[in-house]
Formats: structure tokens, C-alpha cells, sequence
């Protein structure tokens, strides 16, 4: 019988405990400890946390140093943060440990170009270590790049590839519709993206991730941000949405090669969005098109995809990888 893998949780916000019922369910896997920075979660038990009908026996520590000092694991997973400054600390305290990491940081998906030095920093102390520490989610991570990378592997020549998820935010949790800005003014909005840290997080590592997977050296890459204006009133479970407010955002992101552009994201997120759907359009030999008329469930699928990456990531080279080194033969 082959042992489990033993795993530290880090962050037990929404997908955190997603996470958590994934692993409980699953075999193959063991949970070695939890850690949050929540004072109010200290002492709790994981299992209880998460809605488990048994709980797990597993007290919730406040930090990772706290957490390193317990039972032994074989890798982390860390759902703390969608921001490069934020979680390195986190992951550098993870890998001088011994631990390969994967993560749901969404910047961390491919920080080449927006964060050289905190990329620099991250590989140079994995490779020193041995471990391998990745990236992933369901976007960024997958819908708009390392499954547009599957989709061209069935093409002859690939020439421009178009993106577009699409999502009712009213049908999400809380932290997510506040997250799109439903039910913000039109000043608050505009404030919001001047103080960064807002809409959707990782369009640009999309757009990059990408670019890598076709072997695209791109010349620029860029994004847009827009809010979504509600013309009728919208309710939630959360958020009441008066004509002329937020309702979400509208963001697109670009890729431009050789002067044209050959990489278009579109993520569209609104309260009362009619209809949701994910949707893969390539231009090439031969012309491609792949849809989810309903679009993918985030949190579950982010879950999901998360556990999924921890044997490939104990399985890595060392050093910071990307979706697309996970291609077979690629390590």
C-alpha cells in the first residue's frame, strides 16, 4: 500500500476549506496540519471548520513557523493571498523548510515579467532546496491558458487565440461579488482600481502563461478594467444594487506579437449576468472552438485543480515551474 501524501494547509478562507473536503475524501492524501493568521481560528479544530460531520482532530495553528514545529509533512499547500508581495515571505519560509509548495496565488501563477526580483528569489531558494513550488486555480491556472495550451496541441498552426469567461456574480460567495465591486459607485469603483488589488487578479499571468505554452515571445502585454453598470435593480443574498451602481467588472486582457494581437482574455463578472459560459476560440489550421455553455464552478474546480498539482509538484524539478512545464516529458 502506498503511504499518504502528508500535507500542510495554509489559509482556511473559502477555498481553503474547499480544499480541505477534497482531501478528506480522497484517498492517497493525509492532512498534517492547518495554520490561518485569523486569531478567532487558533485552537479550532480543522474538521469542525469545514463542516466535517466527525471534525479531524486537527487544531488550527496561527502561523507556519508554528505549524513546522509539528507532525512532518510532504508538501504545502498555500491559499493565503492572490499577491506576489504578500505570500513570497510565506512560500520562502515553506521551501527553507524542505517543502515543495502549491499555491493559489494567482500572480504567482507566472511572475516572470511583473515580479522578476520576488521570482528570482523564489526559484533560486526551491532549486537550492530541491523542492519545486507551483502556481494553479481555475483561473488563472486553467481556463485561460493551460487549457487554450491543451486545446492547440489538435493544431496544425495556431495564429490568435481568444478567451472569454463569463459569470452571473450573483450566483457566488460574498467575497467574491464585493471582490467585482457589486454595489459600488461609479467613484468608488474608479477609486478602487487607482488603490490596485481589485477586480479579477492574474489576467496578465494568463495572458504570459500562455504566450509560454504556444511558444509565443510576445512584444507587450496588457490589461483593461471597467466596471459593469447595473440598469435595473439587482439583489443578492449579500448585496442590493440600485440602477446606475456596479454590478462587476469588465476586464480584458492582451497579448501582442510581431504587432498584432494574437492573446485576448475577456472576463466579464456581474450580478444579473444572463448568461454564463466559458469559451475558447482559435484562429489557425484548423479553426478550434471549446465551450462550457454553463460555465466551470470557480471554487470547486480551484479546489480541485489545486489537489490535483500535488504529486506532479513532488514530482518536479526544483525550482519555481509554471503550468506549462507540466506538459508530459516536460520535466
Amino acid at each position: 500500500m502506498v503511504d499518504s501524501i502528508r500535507v500542510y494547509q495554509i489559509g482556511l478562507g473559502d477555498i481553503g476549506l474547499a480544499i480541505t473536503s477534497i482531501l478528506v475524501e480522497r484517498e492517497g492524501y493525509a492532512i498534517a496540519g492547518a495554520a490561518d493568521i485569523n486569531p478567532a481560528l487558533k485552537g479550532k479544530d480543522l474538521g469542525e471548520l469545514a463542516g466535517l460531520p466527525s471534525g479531524l482532530d486537527i487544531p488550527i495553528q496561527d502561523s507556519i513557523t508554528a505549524l513546522l514545529s509539528g507532525t512532518e509533512a510532504d508538501a504545502a499547500v498555500l491559499t493565503t493571498s492572490s499577491r506576489m508581495e504578500d505570500i513570497t515571505p510565506q512560500v520562502l519560509e515553506l521551501v527553507d523548510h524542505g517543502l515543495p509548495v502549491v499555491s493559489t496565488c494567482e500572480e504567482l501563477v507566472y511572475p516572470k515579467r511583473t515580479h522578476p526580483e520576488l521570482t528570482e528569489q523564489i526559484d533560486s531558494a526551491a532549486q537550492k532546496r530541491g523542492v519545486a513550488v507551483l502556481s494553479t486555480g481555475v483561473n488563472p491556472g486553467f481556463l485561460m491558458d493551460f487549457l487554450p495550451m491543451i486545446v492547440s496541441r489538435i493544431s496544425r498552426r495556431v495564429e490568435a487565440v481568444r478567451v472569454e469567461r463569463v459569470q452571473d456574480a450573483g450566483t457566488r460567495r460574498e467575497a467574491f461579488q464585493r471582490k467585482v465591486g457589486a454595489g459600488l459607485s461609479a467613484e468608488q469603483f474608479e477609486k478602487r482600481v487607482a488603490e490596485g488589488n481589485f477586480g479579477h487578479a492574474g489576467l496578465i499571468a494568463s495572458v504570459e502563461l500562455l504566450a509560454a505554452g504556444l511558444g509565443w515571445q510576445l512584444d507587450s502585454a496588457s490589461e483593461t478594467i471597467e466596471p459593469v453598470v447595473a440598469d435595473q435593480a439587482q439583489k443578492t443574498d449579500y448585496i442590493a444594487i440600485e440602477p446606475g451602481q456596479v454590478a462587476g467588472v469588465y476586464q480584458v486582457g492582451k497579448g501582442i506579437r510581431e504587432g498584432h494581437e494574437v492573446i485576448t482574455l475577456t472576463f466579464r463578472a456581474a450580478v444579473g449576468e444572463p448568461v454564463s459560459y466559458d469559451r475558447i476560440q482559435m484562429d489557425g489550421d484548423p479553426q478550434l472552438e471549446s465551450m462550457f455553455p454553463k460555465g466551470v464552478p470557480g471554487d470547486t474546480a480551484t479546489g480541485a485543480i489545486t489537489v490535483n498539482a500535488i504529486p506532479l509538484v513532488l514530482q518536479c524539478r526544483p525550482g519555481l515551474r509554471t503550468m506549462a512545464d507540466l506538459w508530459p516529458g516536460s520535466e
